[in-house]
């Protein structure tokens, strides 16, 4: 427990780093259309994006290490940690102090989806979903991602942020669960995940998550697009667990109102955070 806590910490401390350069440097580019690569191939030049992916790297590997050691429902708190760290950096950047609406903002979201998943305590279920649960999955967040696309479209500053944040969430929740698959089969026949769909499938949904990123940075501060994702990324993978997965979640009476309460809070924090102004 202690280990991942500390590794789980760790995380979020690199996490939040790279995350503050990666926008700093996304919002020197010139706004770009929603969804455009090229935006992404224009970073590859900005050495500060670059170096961001440094801390994102060792973010990650410790992330793997927290996971090892602690629940999921132990580490993901933890981990959102970082957009609370990240604010101040990003201040820090541009020479200014942090707002603290923002920060009130994140540490609700924080609570809230601490909440979320303590009271649901998610327990293990299969590990490769049936065709028709992939096809389901992908129909879902198809849909969300692209009804955020047409919003983000309509919208600007920390509205389009948010919108993009919550397309980009619900991308990395899917590609968590792909992750997921590859990671039983690479344990037990490492060569055979390239013979199955889900690493070409990640490659395009990871890719496609990282353009939607730099492109939500764009819109104004860190504080909309990062609360976003961190909310939606963990709640989406939740309910892929649950309905492909067949995880199963905590359902008695309170632990339900809890569920229902944190997600109301949860809600609350991302409309907040779509109201931010750039000061």
């Amino acid at each position: 427990m202690t280990m991942a806590v500390l590794f789980g910490i760790g995380s979020a401390v690199f996490f939040a780093f790279g995350s503050a350069l990666e926008q700093h440097a996304a919002q020197q580019e010139k706004p770009t259309r929603t969804l455009d690569p090229r935006l992404v191939l224009r970073l590859l030049h900005r050495p500060l994006w670059l170096f961001g992916w440094v801390p994102d790297a060792g973010g990650t590997v410790l992330q793997a290490v927290a996971l090892n050691y602690g629940a999921l429902a132990l580490v993901e708190p933890l981990l959102l940690g970082g957009v609370f760290m990240a604010i101040p950096l990003e201040a820090a950047l541009q020479r200014r102090r942090p707002h603290t609406r923002d920060l009130v903002v994140v540490a609700f979201g924080v609570v809230g989806l601490t909440a979320f998943l303590f009271t649901g305590d998610p327990r293990g279920g299969i590990t490769e979903p049936s065709t028709g649960a992939w096809i389901a999955v992908g129909a879902g967040v198809g849909a969300v991602v692209s009804v955020c696309l047409l919003v983000a479209w309509r919208v600007r500053d920390a509205a389009r942020g948010v919108a993009l944040g919550i397309a980009t969430g619900a991308m990395y929740g899917a590609a968590a669960s792909l992750v997921k698959t590859l990671t039983d089969l690479f344990a037990d026949h490492p060569l055979a995940v390239f013979g199955h769909w889900q690493l070409y499938a990640l490659v395009v949904v990871g890719g496609a998550a990282l353009a939607l990123n730099q492109n939500a940075f764009q819109g104004g501060p860190i504080a909309a697009p990062l609360t976003t994702i961190a909310l939606i990324d963990p709640v989406v993978g939740v309910i892929i667990g649950t309905t492909a997965f067949h995880e199963r979640l905590s359902a008695t009476g309170p632990r339900i109102v809890a569920q229902v309460a944190a997600a109301l809070v949860m809600t609350v924090c991302i409309w907040l955070a779509s109201t931010t102004r750039q000061r």
